[in-house]
Formats: C-alpha cells, sequence, structure tokens
C-alpha cells in the first residue's frame, strides 16, 4: 500500500483535535476528550475510510511512536519489528529543549552520549558498547547515511528534525557497512497541508541566543502543492573560555502531490558554522585524578590556543518520492547530493610531559609533571557525497500468508580532498596557565585524497500468518575504498564484496504483548595503516547478534515497552601483531563480544502524565586480542539508566502548566583500552517548568524555562585514553518562547 497522507477535504477543528486523541489513545472515546485537548498542528495521517493512522516519516501526537521506518525501512508497527528500537519525537524534543542529537538520545537505552563530553561539535554515539571505526559518526537523514571522513562529519541541528530513530544491533542487510552496534537515523520535518507558523526565541546560560521559525502550508486549495521553510540561527559561548558556537541554518521543502499515490517533497538543507565551539583533550591528571602538585582542572579549563578555529559548511539537496502503482506495487526513490567543507586549526592535549609525544622543549628547571604538551591541526577538507537508494515494495498474499516484499538497490560515492599539516604547540603550565596565546599553525598541505564506493542490492519479506510475523532479508554489497597520499603520490586501495542476512520472528498476542528473537550480520571496513611500512589495507570487520526480547504495545492506550537481551560479536578487529618480527603491526585478528539488556518504557498515560524510563546493563570484553584480551572497552559503561516524568495541568488555575524533571545515571567506565584507570560514575538531574499560552488565546504557544544538570554535578563524562578525558556538561538554564499564529 502507498504511504497515506493527510486527506485534504475539509475537517472542523474539533474533527481534528479528535482524530489526534483519537490516535494517541486509541480506544478512548473521541468524544469525551475532544473538547479539553489544547488544539496542535494537525498531523494525523489517515486512510481513505478516515480511520486515523501515525505515519513513521511525519509528526507524532505524543511522545510515543508506534511505528518505525529505520528497521524495516517500510511503515512497520514497533512490535513487528525483530530488533530494538528508539524513537524520540518531536514531541519529546519539544518538551528537553535538546541542543544537539546525541542529547536527544541521552533518555534511550543502549547509546553513550557523553563519549566527548560537554562538546557538540559532533553527533559521536557509542552504541552497545562500539564506536564506528575511524572515530566518524554512523549517522543517517532520510535513510541515506551522512558520510562522514577525517575531521568531516555532518551535524544537523535538532529543530529541524520531525523524529529521531535509533536502531540498535547489525544493520548491514538494508544499510551496507556500517559499526555492528546500531545507527542512527533522523527523520527532516516535511511539508505540511495545514497552515503552520512558529517562531522561536532562546536565551540562556553561556550568553544563548537562538532564533528559529518553521512555516508550512498548502499552495493551492487542493492541497496538490505544499512548503516548508525552517531555519535556526544560534550563538553561545562554550563551557570552556574563549570557545564559542555559531550556526546559521535554513531547510526549504517543497511538495508535488497529484494523487494519494504519488509525492514528491524536495528537501534541502543548508548550514554555515562560523564556529562548531570546543573540541579539545584533557588529561587524566586534573580531571579523574588530582594533579601531581594538587587539585584539578576548571570544567571551564581551555587547553586551545587564541587563534583556534574550527569552521563548517554543510550543503544538502534531495528529494524522497513516492508512487504507488495499485495497492500491490509502490516505487520509492531517496536522494541526495552534499558537499562539506571544514576549515580547522585546533590545538589540544596531548597528556602531561612525563609521557606525551609533544613536548619538546620546557623551560629551565621545569618539571614535566606540571607541564601539558599540545599538538596542532590545520586541516583544510571538502568532502562530496551522493547517494540514492531505489526501493520496490510489493504487497501480495499466498495462501494466508500476507506479504510485505522490499526489493532495493543503493549506490553511495564520497570523496574527501584533505589539505593538512600536523604539529606541536609550546607545553602549558597547569599551575600557571596563563592567558591564552595564539600559536602558529603551519600552512595546510596536500595531504590525502579518499575515496569510497558501495553499491547494494537487498531483499527483504515481511511475512504474517495469523498472529506470527516472520522477518527475512538478505544483502550483497560491492564496497571499493582508496586513499591517495599526496606527500608521496602513494595509492592505498581496496575492493570487498559482502553478504549479509537478518531473520526474525515476533509473535502478537491480543493483550499487546509481543516477544521476538532475531539474527542479523553487519561488516565495517577496518582503518587503513597509511603510516607503517608497506601500508596495509585490512578485510572489514564483521557483526553477527543474537537477541531475543518482548514489546508491549497496547492497541488502546499510548504505550510502548521494550526490553531486550542480547549477544553481539565483532570479529576481524584490529589488533597489534602477535609476531613482534613482523613488518605488518596490525592484523585483522581480534574479537569483541559484547552481552547486554536493555528495558525502555514511553507512556502518555493518560492527558496529563508523560513517563519515560530506561535501564541498560552491558558486559564488553576483548575476547581475542594480542595485548588486551580480557579488557573491557574504554568509554562503556556496564550500567545505565534514566528516569522522566511531567505532568500537565488542563483545568483550575494551573490549567497550562508542565512541571517536569528527571535524572540520568552515568556508570563507571574504563578510560582507556588498557584498562589502567576507571572514570567515575555520575547522575545528574533535568528539570523544565513550562506555560502553554492556549488560555490567552495564543493556541500552540507557550514559554518554558529548562534546566541541565540542575544540581550543577561537576563530572568527567569519559576518557578514552589517560591523555583524553572530557568534563561533562555543567549546569544550563535554557528559557523559550514558542509563538504559533
Amino acid at each position: 500500500m502507498a504511504r497515506f497522507v493527510p486527506s485534504t477535504h475539509g475537517h472542523s477543528t474539533l474533527r481534528k483535535i479528535a482524530l489526534f486523541v483519537a490516535a494517541a489513545l486509541g480506544s478512548y472515546s473521541v468524544t469525551s476528550f475532544a473538547a479539553e485537548t489544547p488544539a496542535k498542528e494537525d498531523t494525523i495521517i489517515v486512510t481513505s475510510t478516515g480511520a486515523p493512522v501515525e505515519s513513521p516519516w511525519g509528526p507524532t501526537p505524543t511522545i510515543v511512536a508506534r511505528k518505525a521506518v529505520t528497521a524495516t525501512k517500510t511503515d512497520t508497527p514497533i512490535e513487528k519489528t525483530p530488533q530494538s528500537i528508539s524513537v524520540v519525537t518531536n514531541e519529546e524534543m519539544q518538551t528537553h529543549q535538546f541542543g544537539s542529537v546525541k542529547e536527544a538520545l541521552g533518555y534511550s537505552p543502549g547509546v553513550t552520549v557523553a563519549s566527548r563530553g560537554a562538546s557538540n561539535t559532533y553527533d559521536y554515539l557509542i552504541v552497545r558498547g562500539f564506536a564506528p571505526v575511524g572515530l566518524n559518526q554512523n549517522n543517517y537523514l532520510d535513510g541515506l547515511k551522512l558520510k562522514g571522513d577525517f575531521y568531516n562529519d555532518a551535524v544537523i541541528d535538532p529543530y529541524m528534525l520531525e523524529r529521531v530513530e535509533l536502531m540498535r544491533g547489525p544493520t548491514s542487510v538494508l544499510y551496507g557497512t556500517s559499526s555492528p552496534g546500531g545507527i542512527v537515523n533522523m527523520v527532516s520535518k516535511r511539508p505540511s497541508k495545514e497552515p503552520l507558523h512558529e517562531i522561536q526565541f532562546k536565551m540562556g546560560s553561556d550568553n544563548l541566543y537562538q532564533t528559529g521559525f518553521d512555516f508550512s502550508d498548502a499552495l493551492d486549495d487542493d492541497g496538490i502543492y505544499s512548503y516548508r521553510l525552517t531555519g535556526v540561527a544560534r550563538s553561545n559561548d562554550e563551557q570552556q573560555d574563549h570557545a564559542k558556537q555559531k550556526r546559521y541554518t535554513i531547510a526549504p521543502a517543497f511538495t508535488w502531490q497529484p494523487s494519494d499515490r504519488s509525492f514528491l517533497t524536495l528537501l534541502s538543507y543548508f548550514q554555515n558554522e562560523p564556529n562548531t565551539g570546543y573540541y579539545g583533550w584533557l588529561p587524566r591528571e586534573g580531571t579523574v585524578d588530582p594533579l601531581p602538585g594538587g587539585g584539578r582542572l576548571p570544567v571551564s579549563f581551555n587547553e586551545a590556543a587564541a587563534n583556534n578555529m574550527y569552521s563548517r559548511n554543510q550543503k544538502m539537496v534531495g528529494y524522497n518520492a513516492e508512487h504507488g502503482f495499485n495497492d500491490t506495487f509502490t516505487l520509492r526513490q531517496n536522494l541526495r547530493f552534499s558537499e562539506m567543507k571544514v576549515d580547522e586549526k585546533n590545538a589540544y592535549g596531548t597528556g602531561l610531559c612525563t609521557t606525551s609525544w609533544t613536548c619538546s622543549s620546557l623551560p629551565a628547571g621545569a618539571k614535566k609533571e606540571d607541564y601539558l604538551g599540545r599538538g596542532t591541526t590545520h586541516s583544510e577538507e571538502r568532502l562530496q557525497n551522493f547517494s540514492v537508494d531505489t526501493q520496490l515494495q510489493t504487497k501480495f498474499t499466498t495462501d494466508n500468508i500476507h506479504h510485505t516484499l522490499l526489493t532495493g538497490i543503493d549506490y553511495m560515492r564520497m570523496r574527501n580532498d584533505i589539505r593538512a599539516v600536523f604539529g606541536s604547540a609550546p607545553p602549558l603550565d597547569l599551575n600557571n596557565p596563563g592567558p591564552l596565546e595564539s600559536v602558529d599553525f603551519g600552512d595546510a598541505i596536500p595531504y590525502q585524497l579518499n575515496k569510497t564506493y558501495q553499491t547494494g542490492i537487498y531483499i527483504q519479506d515481511q511475512a504474517e500468518w495469523d498472529k506470527w510475523v516472520v522477518t527475512l532479508g538478505g544483502r550483497y554489497d560491492r564496497l571499493k575504498q582508496s586513499t591517495v597520499v599526496r606527500a608521496e603520490n602513494d595509492t592505498v586501495s581496496r575492493k570487498d564484496s559482502q553478504f549479509t542476512w537478518r531473520g526474525g520472528v515476533n509473535y502478537l498476542f491480543d493483550n499487546g504483548i509481543s516477544p521476538y528473537f532475531s539474527y542479523s550480520q553487519s561488516f565495517e571496513p577496518n582503518a587503513f595503516d597509511l603510516y607503517g611500512t608497506p601500508r596495509n589495507a585490512f578485510k572489514p570487520s564483521k557483526g553477527e547478534q543474537y537477541e531475543a526480547g518482548v514489546k508491549y504495545v497496547p492497541k488502546d492506550r499510548a504505550i510502548v515497552i521494550t526490553g531486550a537481551l542480547y549477544q553481539l560479536t565483532k570479529t576481524d578487529n584490529l589488533m597489534a601483531n602477535p609476531d613482534p618480527t613482523a613488518i605488518v603491526n596490525q592484523v585483522p585478528a581480534g574479537e569483541i563480544r559484547v552481552r547486554g539488556a536493555e528495558l525502555e518504557a514511553k507512556a502518555a498515560l493518560n492527558l496529563n502524565v508523560n513517563v519515560t524510563a530506561s535501564y541498560t546493563w552491558t558486559d564488553a570484553e576483548y575476547t581475542t586480542d594480542t595485548k588486551l584480551k580480557g579488557n573491557t572497552p574504554a568509554q562503556v559503561p556496564k550500567n545505565m539508566a534514566s528516569l522522566w516524568g511531567d505532568y500537565t495541568f488542563h483545568s483550575g488555575e494551573l490549567s497550562g502548566l508542565t512541571l517536569g524533571t528527571g535524572g540520568r545515571f552515568i556508570g563507571s567506565s574504563f578510560g582507556d583500552p588498557a584498562n589502567s584507570f576507571k572514570v567515575g560514575s555520575a547522575a545528574v538531574m533535568d528539570a523544565v517548568v513550562k506555560y502553554d499560552l492556549g488560555r490567552f488565546g495564543m493556541s500552540g504557544s507557550s514559554i518554558a524555562l529548562n534546566v541541565n544538570n540542575l544540581l550543577n554535578r561537576e563530572y568527567v563524562a569519559s576518557c578514552f585514553e589517560s591523555y583524553g578525558c572530557f568534563w561533562g556538561a555543567e549546569r544550563q538554564v535554557v528559557a523559550t518562547a514558542t509563538f504559533r499564529f
């Protein structure tokens, strides 16, 4: 069946409100709630018979999403997906006013969002114990990968999004090369046929000033043409002294929908960031442990240079198209071309001079343990990426088995031209750092040209018989990677082909409980060794997961509760060569095994109460490795948990007031792969006070005050090595005024 879209026929405002509530609360009487439900933007997706249906490509009326697109690339209820998935809806993002996509996932299980502390330069995540190779993100926008390389990675502002979906576990069967832990897929805001006029203002800690706007409407009486124009401008100081962030973003979108079965949506995204903020490394001493002379570095400490800068410019244009030939065949295509440029001059810590590789000169009589070594990077990059994914969905029935067959082919091409130079800066006296001084970063010179090509063919069948749902899929990929080392005009390249598959089964009880079991695979290219002799291009690593769980999605309540147990193994991981006499110092023969349990609950219990809760237990271990066998990977807490609740008054003197609070617990983790030290656990509280201005005739408008890290807890978020530690975000107070007219 084609993806359903909002009906263009006239409904009264009361009818629209009633449809919202019916979609969210199922069997509750529409007439019993219609009068007391506050008016919102019409976001309901309806069938030709008028029955309300949620769309995973569009808005969701509550914090609870009952459908997702990432796990299957089709419009699939969560209880019918054979892997664990979390959805952060726009409603939830509006409540918390998250500053980044990674912050939006802070209340979700199975994901470590604090791997770079308070920095929001990247949306870098560790999912189920695994980080992507090369410290690049593993994020998708509208089903297409935001392919990054070197220091060049795209970041999407959360104000521009309808939802964020986190799929845990291997995903190569649909997406090709991918980290075994999972992926993040963001869904852009799209044109609406109902009028939307929103302006938003923010002020907050660290001189935060932000303005956003979101306009959408049909351009003709029949709703064939519609548009959306969303934008945001932000400026703020960073937690670290003398570091700033500036962002200017605009996303025009246009939809042509000649029929209920066909549409073409043009999507674009333009973002200029003159300053992306702080992105440095602090030593273990002064953060996790006291400095040799006593005391710790302040959470505002900045080891950078006065002339540090990091700018990023993103341009993306593309489309989503769909044509339903009939009730059986639907053709979809997603396409995007993007160009990203970065210009980085960065001085960063490399550890105390007792161990640092960048301390070439110290003042006479100085003690090495009192000084912080610093490295420098000057990088200028231009990355171009083209991606297209073409899918044919076929719905048919054989005997009593209903099939949704998805066949597709996708193609991705990435090219990143890098000019760079690396060096060192004078070490800093940690006992008396003084004001920041400028350093000589040198002129960037031709460094590398990196290219990646990937073509994948995939097939997936979702077969439903009685109360059983069986999902089976397979994919064949061809991958080509190459790096030109400019200084020597030497090329390192590799071609690979890989078949991956997934199988899963769900059983749907009438009461909304759905147990499931699945097996899935992934593969991911290993980093090239460009500095050894000879240079090496290693074979990809592979992921394999067994997962069993249960989902509870009742038909009559806006509740989704999920629980999962899994074992995830990554093989062919790079490790030190066990032969010390070998020329090659690394071999793809290591193995990491992760066993875990995850629980998540999201519930709009009634019109007043929203609750979210999660718990994560992760047992990660190097099961095969020359030096690290038996150790736990760095930055992977064994325990994490979160709890949030908010209450909205709909009657009486406090009508329109929302009060919410919650907390996030991050368990202790090892600070380096050698497990030589630990980063302690931390718990932070968040809160919100929000007031709906509807009672003053300003429907959809509100004012709010959000406080993150309410008690201003000072904590180290994580370390990846003894020279790379990160302070967590200090208390942030943000006032938001949203006006709809």
